[in-house]
């Protein structure tokens, strides 16, 4: 039997103010906690954020983790 928490989904969000690889570690490292989240991509160059979950990604949540690692983010 299938169930919600059995979907996987995806959310994009872009972040202001990375530039470099240690930009992107700090928000993985955050992102990365949040319960449910599986695979977390991050890209300085292009400033996106793209989430994957176990259920819904919980957009609160990443963009609470994205301010926690000192930087901006909003739903792309």
């Amino acid at each position: 039997m299938s169930t919600t928490a059995d979907t996987t989904t995806r959310a994009e969000f872009a972040v202001t103010g990375m530039s470099c690889g240690h930009c992107e570690g700090a928000i993985t490292r955050e992102v990365s906690g949040i319960p449910g989240v599986t695979d977390v991509e991050v890209s300085a160059q292009t400033g996106r954020l793209s989430v994957t979950a176990q259920g819904p990604v919980d957009t609160a949540a990443v963009l609470t983790a994205v301010d926690e690692a000192g930087y901006s983010a909003a739903t792309a």
